[in-house]
C-alpha cells in the first residue's frame, strides 16, 4: 500500500472514532435528562439551554390530529423565566402552551428546568400538527422566553412510536374504519328493531 492510501484510511479511521466518541457524549447527557432517546437537537442562549427539542406526530403517517413539541428547557440564571410562546415559524401552526398544573404560565425555576411533554409535564400542542410538520424533516422551532427572548433551533420531526412514545400526542384520532363499523351496528340494530316490530302485529 502506498503512503498516501495509508495517510487516507488512518486519517478515515480517526475520525470515524472521533463522531463515535462524540456521540456516546451526547448520548449520555440526552439520557440523563428524559430516559434514554436518540441524540438530538440542543442549543444554549445566555442562561437558557433548550435540549431534547422535537416534533412529535401521530404514530401513524399521515393520520390528521394534533402534534406536540417536546423538550427540555433549562434555566442557569439568577432569576426565573417564563415560557411565553413556542411559533414554527413558516407554518400556520399555532401551538398551545400548558404548565405542569394545567394552568398559569409554564415558568422555568432559576437554577432549574421545566419538561415539556410526557405524562405530568408541560405541554406544547401543535393544533394542526398533521399540516404543520412532516415526519423526517428538520423543523424550526422558536422559544420565547421572558428575559432571553427568541430561542431558536431545528427540532428533528418524528412520529409518536418506540422512544417517543411516551412524550407524543395524548390525542390519537379512531382509525377511519372504526366510524363505519359503528354506524353499521347502529343499522343493524335500528333493523333489528324494525323487524321484531313487525313481527308482532
Amino acid at each position: 500500500m502506498s503512503r498516501s492510501l495509508r495517510r487516507g484510511a488512518l486519517a478515515a479511521t480517526a475520525i470515524v472514532f472521533s463522531i463515535g466518541a462524540l456521540s456516546a457524549c451526547g448520548a449520555g447527557n440526552d439520557a440523563q435528562t428524559l430516559g434514554v432517546r436518540p441524540d438530538n437537537a440542543a442549543v444554549t442562549v445566555d442562561d437558557v439551554k433548550i435540549q431534547n427539542a422535537l416534533v412529535i406526530t401521530q404514530p401513524t403517517p399521515g393520520a390528521k390530529g394534533p402534534a406536540v413539541v417536546s423538550a427540555t428547557v433549562f434555566n442557569n440564571g439568577r432569576a426565573p423565566q417564563t415560557l411565553e410562546s413556542i411559533s414554527l415559524p413558516g407554518s400556520n401552526a399555532s401551538v398551545v402552551l400548558k404548565s405542569a398544573k394545567g394552568s398559569g404560565p409554564v415558568v422555568v425555576p432559576a437554577g432549574g428546568s421545566v419538561v415539556i411533554g410526557g405524562e405530568g409535564n408541560a405541554s406544547a400542542t401543535i393544533e394542526n400538527g398533521h399540516e404543520a410538520a412532516k415526519n423526517g424533516d428538520a423543523q424550526k422551532v422558536v422559544f420565547k422566553l421572558s428575559e432571553t427572548g427568541d430561542v431558536s433551533l431545528a427540532a428533528f420531526v418524528v412520529p409518536s412510536t418506540s422512544y417517543f412514545k411516551e412524550f407524543g400526542p395524548t390525542e390519537i384520532p379512531l382509525p377511519p374504519s372504526a366510524t363505519p363499523s359503528a354506524e353499521a351496528s347502529a343499522e343493524a340494530g335500528e333493523h333489528g328493531a324494525e323487524g321484531g316490530e313487525s313481527s308482532g302485529h
